[in-house]
């Protein structure tokens, strides 16, 4: 089961036309081995909407060589703008590797569908729909929210992205395709912290400190003025944020690198209690 992406064309005439291509991907490793430290298998979601996940187990724990105590489970969304990606393009089903195997932890990476031929909100749907595969797991219950180089826009440039030498083009053109038509970047989908964005932070922060939020950003990364200012948002409204900003500021090398200190705080989170489930 593979997902396909799409190159976007602009037209002359304003509209837009979707090629679809192939990342390089890798099929699902459902076998256990010795040589396999992380077992894999896809299954489907929502069949009328075409989307499925993956998902990830370490070996070990179907070897009996763990402890009996469930492990956490995280629901991994992959990036892309919202416009392309996979979930067995090999970065993203590398990086869940990793992260199930050193965390010791269940990975799910849902499909969502793409822009622009299903503009947000069908990936947010999408998201909420997938952690619904789960809802026999009793007592499994979703505790929170890891925020990895969130995908924020707005009107205003904010410092960073001043600063910063990345073509603006290449965001703005992301937030084009996947946004409401007419809608500009500070809509509700693109930027949280307008409209009724403090109010949906303060339902989380209503759901008191067993609740919790990490933010993880790079100190020269083009957003990392954008997530400072939700994870302030979020604190704000009496969200238990954890902010974790290391240097650096290159986007996506977090797939092919990543950094004990960023593992030992995903890790601290997800362990912070047991049965828990964490949006990544």
């Amino acid at each position: 089961m593979s997902e396909s992406t799409q190159d976007n064309i602009n037209n002359p005439d304003g509209s837009i036309t979707s090629v679809p291509t192939r990342f390089p991907y890798v099929p699902a490793t459902p076998e256990p081995s010795p040589q396999n430290p992380v077992v894999s298998k896809d299954i489907t979601v929502n069949r009328s909407k075409s989307t499925w996940m993956r998902l990830y187990v370490p070996t070990a724990a179907l070897n009996g060589g763990v402890s009996s105590e469930k492990l956490p489970l995280v629901v991994y969304y992959h990036g892309g703008g919202f416009a392309t990606g996979s979930v067995d393009f090999y970065p993203h089903h590398d990086f869940c590797n990793l992260m199930a195997r050193e965390l010791n932890a269940v990975f799910a990476s849902p499909s969502y569908r793409l822009a622009p031929v299903n503009r947000l909100p069908a990936a947010y749907d999408d998201g909420v729909d997938a952690p619904a595969v789960f809802a026999d797991l009793s007592p499994l219950r979703i505790r929170g929210m890891i925020l990895h180089q969130p995908f924020f826009g707005g009107e205003e440039r904010c410092e960073s992205e001043t600063n910063v030498n990345f073509p603006h083009i290449l965001s703005d053109a992301c937030w084009h395709l996947c946004l409401p038509v007419g809608a500009n970047r500070d809509h509700e989908y693109s930027n949280p912290t307008v409209g009724d964005g403090p109010k949906q932070m303060e339902k989380i922060g209503r759901l008191g400190r067993n609740w919790k939020v990490v933010v993880i950003g790079r100190e020269r990364h083009r957003l990392i003025d954008r997530h400072r200012d939700v994870a302030k948002l979020m604190k704000d409204q009496g969200v238990d944020v954890t902010e974790h900003f290391t240097d650096g500021d290159v986007h996506g090398a977090e797939l092919v690198n990543q950094g004990e200190t960023t593992l030992a705080c995903i890790r601290s989170i997800i362990y912070s209690s047991s049965r828990k489930g964490f949006f990544f």
